[in-house]
């Protein structure tokens, strides 16, 4: 038996085999290291997305947490949870955004909360150099954002975007918000009821009442409260969250004052509508409050015999659109992408039953000559085919 009584012994035993065997030796070396990459990856596999992502921000002194242009509820919720769980790990967390936040449910959302969000013109506004996205994969809306490049993305939206050291999109759950949260419960955190207080629980780390509150308006506005686009890990994630949730702050932020302007132009879209078969567009012409087009929208795929709707709008030069289906004929994102491609200056897209764009003026530098004007009638008639299909 092959038993070298001590370690020199054995080394030299081994040195022996190894000249004398130098291909099996190699061999073996090989799938020595084989299976000790496999493990490692198999490990890394089985550690939960939350832990990973954990990790990451253990790692950072400061990060900037980066919404979409204009965010929503789902947006600003993922991004409270990823700054209250980097406070926890003592980094310093900045929650970011380009564009405004106009619609009276978002501002609601914002100041119930009490959140500190910081507008981002330009990319050298960004608050660190690590660049958490959420709710979007690839940074928009502000000067520089296409040079910016996230050390993590966390997303539920299609998208070529990847985070360097970090990136979880999961394109079948209905909000990020459910992502976050997610994540939450992967390490273990303790929802805080809201008539308690942090230090009252033994955990190592909590969600707190106003994360937990934000995250689960955040998924329901995103699902239209569980009934579009749900999948299981949303239901689960709305449980995990609920017995932290402050219902007064969530029935503030659900039922805000709203605009006098915003009825206004759902009253113009619903008297204006043009109609053919179950498909309906509707121009409202200027408007101060550009939220008030999609919520707009909103309000007409209530119709009965309605089953895709877009809205036209204009502000400031700009032609805002934004459509609605409940038509698995009609992608919605694909139709106003697919008629705004032919338009100059037209962009557009977004999902199959949700979509929007703009159209923004040529301005001639010189002042020489005065912005072309779109064609209104003849976009409406192109939105009509595209909802049937005529693309």
């Amino acid at each position: 038996m092959w038993a070298p009584a001590t370690v020199s012994g054995w080394l030299s035993e081994a040195e022996t085999f190894i000249r004398e065997n130098p291909e099996l030796a190699a061999t073996a070396i090989l799938v020595a290291v084989v299976v000790l990459v496999s493990a490692y990856a198999f490990v890394r596999a089985r550690r939960p997305a939350g832990e990973e992502f954990r990790r990451l921000l253990g790692e950072q002194s400061e990060i900037a947490v980066l919404m979409h242009p204009n965010p929503d509820p789902d947006a600003m919720a993922a991004a409270v949870g990823v700054s209250s769980l980097a406070d926890q790990l003592d980094v310093e967390a900045t929650i970011q955004y380009p564009g405004q936040i106009r619609h009276q449910e978002n501002r609601a959302f914002r100041t119930v909360l009490d959140l500190e969000l910081d507008r981002v013109d330009h990319v050298s506004d960004l608050a660190a150099e690590t660049v958490v996205l959420v709710d979007h994969n690839e940074a928009r809306g502000f000067a520089g954002a296409d040079g910016v490049l996230p050390a993590a993305v966390v997303d539920h939206h299609p998208g070529d975007g990847r985070g360097d050291e970090f990136t979880d999109v999961r394109t079948d759950y209905g909000a990020t918000a459910s992502v976050v949260a997610e994540y939450f419960d992967d390490v273990g955190a303790v929802p805080v009821p809201p008539d308690k207080h942090a230090s009252e629980t033994d955990a190592d780390l909590v969600l707190s009442t106003r994360a937990a509150t934000g995250l689960l308006y955040g998924i329901l506005t995103d699902t239209k409260h569980l009934t579009v686009g749900a999948s299981e890990p949303d239901f689960a994630s709305a449980a995990y969250v609920y017995p932290g949730v402050d219902q007064d702050r969530l029935d503030r932020i659900a039922n805000p004052a709203v605009d006098a302007e915003v009825l206004e132009v759902k009253a113009r879209a619903i008297a204006g509508r043009q109609v053919e078969g179950s498909f309906a567009v509707a121009d409202v012409g200027g408007v101060n409050n550009v939220d008030a087009i999609p919520q707009a929208a909103d309000e007409l795929i209530q119709l009965e015999g309605v089953s895709a709707v877009v809205v036209i709008g204009e502000r400031d030069g700009t032609v805002h659109l934004s459509g609605r289906s409940r038509d698995d004929r009609v992608h919605m994102g694909n139709a106003i992408e697919s008629v705004l491609s032919e338009v100059t200056n037209g962009d557009g897209g977004g999902h199959s039953r949700m979509g929007g764009g703009t159209i923004t003026p040529e301005v001639d530098p010189t002042g020489e000559t005065e912005p072309e004007t779109v064609d209104r009638d003849g976009l409406t008639d192109a939105l009509f085919r595209a909802m049937a299909g005529d693309v």
